[in-house]
């Protein structure tokens, strides 16, 4: 301060000689107010105070005796959230949990004691995108329960997640690839599957992953697709089917009495939801009209009907009429930007 206040006497500018004593204006400013009010001047700045030692810096004789703990027998396969507490139940206080991580980080000491694997990021499943129906395909088990306690019945059910159609369904006593296989050979021959690049998406279960299902689908030119593990929201159609399926008010009260009720009951559900339910995520229409095209001709008689009305009474309408228009495009676990861009239209609308 006092060699600025030297050149400032001697006709330098003060910004100058700021940047030639390597300090800011508005820095010096402050220290002038501080010895004006009679306060301590301190240099606050981050370059003065790493040359300055920290009052509560740990010696190299503590350091090393965190180490030597954390190696110790009874303490090498925990983390220093517990070893830390175990010391003060001794008695013993070395530093905090927090110094110990960084002192253990600094001889590359932190990962995961004990037998436990370090976590693993697993990909993000590959993006799909249906614009008409039989090109993908999601697929999954879900339980029935039957009057035995402890013994189900499993329900496999293939889902077309361009019009929602369930495509095909089997209900058996166990969970098989080969139950998988047959279902699957039967639902392209129902669907007249011929060409290859279907997209079978999956979780990752045994009756998925088994070597006889997947010998089929290569023989059928089907393209598998997995599930991240415990991700369920990589196969969000199948989950959402199943969670449709058993809360349905017709859905069962008591277990099934048997596997003959239970496929009787799957059956008529089935019809109801192809043939009668319509879905919200496709404008409303049935699954079964979405499949086989009928839903052009429905969606443009309900723009009619709505356009008809606006006419008839439009001081009811503030804006357009609701939109009856085609969804064009359904994704499978999409990117990022695809995302990012629906998220935005729906806060729009």
């Amino acid at each position: 301060m006092k060699l600025i206040e030297e050149a400032m006497i001697a006709g330098a500018r003060q910004v100058q000689a700021c940047q030639l004593m390597g300090i800011d204006a508005r820095t010096l400013r402050r220290w002038q107010k501080q010895l004006l009010a009679s306060q301590e001047v301190r240099d606050q700045r981050k370059t003065a105070a790493a040359d300055r030692v920290p009052a509560n810096k740990l010696s190299e004789t503590e350091k090393e005796r965190i180490i030597e703990v954390c190696n110790l027998p009874e303490y090498k396969s925990l983390p220093p959230s517990q070893i830390v507490p175990m010391l003060a139940d001794k008695g013993e206080y070395i530093a905090s949990e927090s110094s110990f991580y960084r002192i253990l980080s600094a001889v590359n000491q932190v990962n995961r004691r004990g037998r436990a694997q370090r976590p693993k990021n697993s990909m993000k499943p590959k993006g799909y995108n249906a614009t008409g129906p039989n090109q993908i395909w999601s697929w999954d088990i879900t339980y029935l329960a039957s009057t035995v306690r402890g013994t189900f019945y499993y329900l496999y059910l293939i889902e077309d997640i361009f019009s929602r159609k369930i495509v095909g369904w089997e209900i058996h006593e166990r969970e098989s690839a080969e139950h998988a296989s047959q279902l699957i050979r039967k639902t392209c021959l129902a669907e007249n599957i011929h060409q290859e690049g279907l997209v079978l998406h999956s979780d990752n279960g045994s009756p998925m992953k088994g070597a006889t299902m997947l010998a089929t689908l290569q023989k059928l030119g089907v393209v598998p697709s997995f599930s991240r593990p415990s991700v369920s929201d990589d196969n969000p159609f199948s989950e959402s089917l199943f969670r449709t399926l058993k809360y349905t008010p017709s859905f069962p009260n008591q277990p099934f009495g048997g596997l003959d009720a239970a496929r009787e009951w799957v059956h008529s559900f089935v019809e109801w939801y192809n043939h009668q339910h319509r879905h919200s995520a496709i404008r409303y229409v049935t699954p079964n009209q979405r499949h086989s095209g009928e839903e052009m001709t429905i969606l443009e008689q309900r723009k009619e009907v709505y356009g008809a009305a606006k006419e008839k009474n439009p001081a009811r309408w503030s804006g357009q009429i609701r939109n009856w228009n085609r969804i064009e495009n359904v994704w499978l676990n999409p990117p990022k930007d695809v995302r990012a861009e629906a998220q935005k239209l729906a806060l729009v609308a």
